[in-house]
């Protein structure tokens, strides 16, 4: 059992227990005197609900005797609402105490559950919450849609995420109940929307066990949160248990996953699931193809976007929608193409629909990364003319645009306009500056900015941590970086891929790879996958420092998970190899590249090594490339022939000619034999 409530010093036991016994007494004892009327327990024409708190609250049980329980109801929803009784514990004991010794158990319940309402709002669930637990002792007993209740309202507020847990928690461990399938779905809903995926991945597996299953509302929260994460099998396998157990996955939850898709710039796979999606029957609607329209544009295939906003424009069923012009817009706006902006704005309102703030937002946006400033003051201008205020995503556009053309100066006018007009700066707003700061060299002024975030409630989030890491990593502070990062972990914030990769990079810019091995580990061991930038930085710092074989094992296991490596990252441990005279190994580093590469990483390595005066291993190098008849550019042999014969290495120049023209003559041959 949670521990008693206390409040003012003074537990409620002994209020419940004299409340309990004096309702008690009432329902079992019979009155001396007949049944009061209402009017003698209020007399003359005194309405109860207008009574001073004490006389009101006691009003309850004494109606419930004269006119009923229903009656006492009626009287308790009414002192429920006054605002001076409605964060009173006292009035709900009473109510509940009232109704219970009477047998009318559903509307003690009620009574609990308008309590935990209540509280909820002053910020007092835990109150509630004991009180629910405490009236156990008194005659009522828990009921799953009372705890499932407490569970709702507690998901509702963010703060009181802990506590809705330990409710869910007590629910058979004290509370003599077991969670239903109610109990779950709120609680997976809340996990999601904290971002809790392991908790709700956990809830998920114990749902499937005792036969409950998601709702749809319920599965598109989760679905949202499984492609957020970049779980899109996961997604698959929900859709198919939810189909085993009688509630397939309707046309809303196929578009969550087709947008989550679409958003990681999946759009392939997306049409694929809208193939499924139409395959089982059902129809997509404009919010279906706006998803995928908005994937397109995010991938730059503006001529298929369009193609099926033509057919939204065409269609019978549905029409394009404000979002859905929107979200062409920004697709034009970001390819550069104003005009062609411009020109869907003015089909849009032709249509018949009108541009929102988000639109114009998105048009200005567009105009200021493309250095026309001047339309973006206009446009705002036609937009406030139309009843629509800038807000701050409006300023932010403009603010981002000054700052990419290097001018802060104008980005802190037009902020000071935002907030005279009451606008307050968001993460996005702090973020841009601080970026721009950073761009600068000016560290000082972006840790001044950070640090205000933070004062002004504003929490930066992991991108604006990872710029600030990215600043000091430039300017080889790791101490620095490497106490934000350790922050980062310590309030909860989840690195993502850039930032362990500008960690690595950084360590190893000032020569300490092993705390760049380090950080790969515990890059892995979180599930951060690296990509083949990760990959290159620490092998092109392991190879400044020598250690080879470090290198050439990440190399390889780079390749075993299918990640194509740089021509900086093959040629830079090729070259080491090579200046240490292990030409064999630098050659069978081509061994696992397409012909492309190969040809790629055998000019620039001959050329580089011609550079580095290296002559012998460049020409080692070049025959046995030749002797495993890999391509090689013609350029490349020019270049080589070209530093051979300015360093008067003429016997090498005319090897190596010799060894050319017998490979040329050879592919004759086989051609002249081809075509015989």
């Amino acid at each position: 059992m949670l521990p008693r409530h206390r409040r003012h010093g003074r537990s409620l036991l002994p209020m419940l227990r004299t409340l309990s016994t004096a309702a008690t007494l009432a329902a079992s004892c019979p009155p001396p005197h007949p049944i009061p009327s209402p009017d003698a327990v209020c007399p003359g024409d005194t309405d109860p609900a207008s009574l001073p708190a004490d006389d009101a609250i006691a009003a309850l049980p004494s109606l419930a005797d004269s006119a009923g329980s229903a009656a006492a109801l009626s009287l308790f929803r009414r002192l429920a609402a006054r605002p001076d009784l409605r964060h009173l514990m006292r009035l709900y004991a009473t109510a509940a105490t009232t109704f219970v010794p009477r047998g009318n158990l559903p509307m003690a319940h009620e009574a609990m559950r308008t309590m935990v309402t209540a509280f909820a709002e002053a910020g007092r669930l835990k109150e509630a919450a004991d009180m629910v637990l405490e009236m156990r002792s008194h005659g009522l007993p828990l009921r799953v849609e009372t705890a499932n209740w407490v569970l709702r309202v507690g998901l509702q507020h963010p703060a009181c995420f802990p506590l809705a847990r330990e409710v869910f928690d007590g629910m058979t461990r004290s509370g003599g109940v077991r969670p239903d399938e109610r109990s779950f779905r709120a609680l997976v809903l809340g996990c999601c929307r904290e971002e809790r995926f392991k908790e709700a991945d956990a809830l998920l597996a114990t749902m499937w066990q005792q036969g409950f299953c998601l709702d749809n509302a319920t599965c598109t929260v989760v679905v949202r949160a499984f492609c957020q994460q970049g779980r899109f099998k996961d997604v698959s396998e929900l859709f198919r248990r939810m189909s085993e157990m009688g509630t397939p996955p309707n046309m809303v939850n196929y578009t969550a996953w087709i947008d989550g898709l679409c958003k990681k710039g999946y759009v392939k796979q997306a049409f694929h699931v809208l193939e499924e999606m139409v395959g089982k029957g059902l129809k997509p609607n404009v919010y279906t193809h706006t998803s995928l329209i908005h994937g397109l544009c995010k991938i730059g295939w503006m001529e298929r976007a369009f193609r099926l906003f033509l057919k939204l424009v065409k269609s019978s069923s549905y029409k394009p929608n404000v979002h859905t012009y929107t979200v062409m817009i920004g697709g034009y706006c970001k390819e550069g193409k104003l005009a062609r902006a411009e020109m869907l704005l003015g089909r849009m309102v032709e249509q018949g629909l009108a541009p929102n703030t988000n639109t114009y937002t998105t048009l200005i946006d567009g105009h200021c990364k493309g250095g026309s400033f001047g339309h973006a003051f206009e446009l705002m201008n036609k937009m406030k003319l139309e009843g629509f205020l800038p807000n701050i995503y409006t300023y932010n556009a403009i603010i981002d645009g000054f700052c990419r053309k290097g001018q802060i100066q104008e980005a802190y006018k037009v902020l000071r306009t935002a907030t005279s007009q009451g606008l307050h700066l968001d993460k996005v707003t702090y973020t841009i500056l601080i970026t721009a700061h950073c761009k600068q060299g000016h560290i000082m002024y972006a840790l001044e900015l950070f640090n205000k975030m933070e004062e002004n409630g504003c929490h930066p989030d992991i991108g604006t941590y990872t710029t600030i890491i990215a600043a000091y990593c430039q300017q080889r502070q790791m101490e620095q970086s490497q106490k934000l990062f350790d922050k980062c972990l310590a309030i909860g914030l989840v690195p993502t891929k850039e930032t362990y990769t500008l960690m690595i990079a950084g360590y190893c810019k000032v020569g300490k790879s092993t705390s760049a091995l380090r950080m790969f580990e515990r890059m892995v061991q979180h599930g951060c996958l690296p990509d083949s930038i990760t990959y290159g930085a620490l092998i092109s710092g392991l190879c400044k420092e020598s250690r080879l074989e470090e290198a050439r094992a990440l190399y390889e296991s780079m390749l075993d998970k299918h990640l194509v490596p740089c021509d900086v990252t093959r040629v830079t441990l090729a070259f080491e190899y090579s200046m240490k005279e292990k030409i064999s190994i630098a050659v069978s580093m081509l061994d696992r590249l397409d012909k492309r590469q190969q040809a790629h990483t055998a000019d620039a390595l001959v050329r580089k090594l011609s550079a580095a005066d290296n002559l012998d291993a460049a020409s080692l190098f070049l025959k046995s490339v030749l002797d495993k008849h890999y391509t090689v550019d013609h350029v490349t042999y020019t270049s080589f022939i070209n530093s051979c014969y300015n360093s008067n290495r003429y016997a090498l120049a005319s090897e190596i000619s010799e060894k050319i023209s017998k490979r040329i003559s050879n592919f004759q041959k086989k051609d002249a034999t081809a075509i015989a």
